[in-house]
């Protein structure tokens, strides 16, 4: 047994030592994202701290907790925070939970995030359903020796963002006349906002939002054979007026006036699942 399969086996067993797990249904809260976790009725809320091999998460709007519960019914599994490579883990550490969700039973994952808007039909608070996705991180999730057991060699990624939960959240939207793009996400490294000239750069080579997260998290969920629809509110926009400068403060205020409608549409489209 490799040692990535240990750690996922110690971590699962210590997980269903804390609740009986059933769900099919993984999701990931980011930056300011985090209330729909509050919309789940929990079995058992679990620290990562507690976790055998979770890193501690140290973002600002993340809480750190593994949430076991019902939504709408449904069971899931639902990650309140994440951890990103920019604090200093190795992306093996970061999509570790993936990995875990994966062999606790998830069959579909579903993800948001927060991020900067470079299409010029964007405004601040607005969503956006991601189609596909741009990496631009300096390390791949998959980088090593293949563990064949986790998934192929070489995984498919013509479709990481699966089509079937694009139109059902599409026709959720519409039904609830909340308005939301389509776009292609940039995952970059982070810690800094992107300069002028690199939103430009990456708008330019197709890119309608860029964040710090969820890219690697996707690659490991289609490695695993996971379904995936992932959604950013966009807090701040790059294509911007030369005096506006982003802080983390107002990302996760434009996050939180924004979730209601995020929280609406993901708890519709776990119900149809």
């Amino acid at each position: 047994m490799s040692n990535l399969l240990q750690q996922i086996d110690e971590a699962c067993a210590f997980i269903r030592s804390k609740a009986a797990i059933e769900a099919k249904i993984g999701i990931v809260l980011g930056s300011g994202l985090g209330n729909l976790a509050n919309e789940i009725q929990a079995t058992a809320a679990i620290s990562y701290n507690d976790i055998p091999h979770f890193p501690p998460a140290t973002v600002e709007g993340h809480s750190g907790k593994l949430i076991i519960g019902t939504l709408k019914g449904k069971q899931v599994i639902a990650m309140a925070g994440r951890f990103h490579y920019y604090e200093g883990h190795s992306m093996q550490a970061v999509t570790f939970p993936i990995r875990v969700m994966k062999a606790l039973g998830v069959e579909t994952l579903l993800l948001s995030n927060a991020a900067g808007g470079m299409n010029q039909a964007f405004a601040v608070g607005d969503l956006m359903i991601i189609t596909d996705h741009i990496n631009l991180q300096p390390e791949h999730p998959l980088r090593g020796k293949n563990d064949n057991t986790l998934g192929p060699r070489f995984p498919d990624m013509s479709e990481p963002y699966a089509k079937s939960l694009i139109q059902a959240a599409q026709k959720i939207a519409a039904d609830n006349n909340i308005f939301v793009h389509n776009g292609v996400y940039v995952g970059v490294q982070g810690p800094t906002f992107e300069t002028r000239a690199e939103y430009k750069f990456m708008h330019i080579i197709g890119g309608d939002a860029v964040g710090m997260s969820t890219v690697p998290e996707v690659i490991v969920a289609i490695h695993g054979g996971m379904k995936v629809f992932a959604m950013s509110v966009i807090t701040d926009i790059g294509i911007r007026e030369e005096e506006n400068v982003i802080t983390h403060e107002e990302v996760l205020e434009a996050a939180n006036a924004a979730e209601p409608k995020l929280t609406l549409i993901f708890s519709e489209l776990i119900q149809q699942l």
